[in-house]
């Protein structure tokens, strides 16, 4: 099983926001969940979908 990570840099511009706010997220206990590896912090693509799904919303069409 191979896992994606994505850094920080690149997760900033996957979500078009600025890596300050992913900082700032960090320091919030917000965001998706993360690991520091060696002084690096690392996102799995797995948490980052996972966050994703949790701020999805549905129309009111869909919800039916």
């Amino acid at each position: 099983m191979t896992v994606k990570h994505l850094n920080q840099v690149e997760l900033s511009r996957r979500w078009r926001l600025s890596p300050r706010t992913l900082e700032r997220w960090r320091w919030l206990s917000q965001g998706p969940q993360f690991l520091k590896v060696g002084g690096r912090v690392l996102y799995r693509l797995e948490d980052i979908e996972a966050f994703e799904a949790i701020g999805l919303h549905q129309t009111g069409k869909e919800r039916r």
